[in-house]
């Protein structure tokens, strides 16, 4: 649709008609694919995470990770600690 209205071979009215949406939905997916072409080429674009590099993503990912394991050795510790008994004031 998008590429249609972009080269010209179909008005906004007539992929609207074509593809049985309202002119409104075709505005916005035009609107959305053209930005979505601009921030691609401008290499500011990762699929799911608008505006971000794939280290960025990676970063966020590996921090995640570490909290998620951070929190399950935790969560050991203190099962294993109450398993063999021992007070807090031993």
């Amino acid at each position: 649709m998008f590429v249609e209205v972009l080269t010209g071979q179909s008005t906004q009215g007539q992929a609207a008609e074509k593809y049985g949406v309202n002119r409104m939905t075709v505005n916005a997916i035009c609107k959305s694919a053209k930005q979505g072409a601009l921030d691609a080429l401008a290499g500011t674009s990762t699929v799911g995470w608008p505006g971000k590099s794939p280290e960025a993503v990676e970063r966020e990912a590996a921090r995640r990770e570490i909290e998620r394991l951070r929190a399950m050795v935790t969560e050991q510790a203190i099962a294993l600690h109450l398993h063999q008994g021992k007070s807090p004031w031993d």
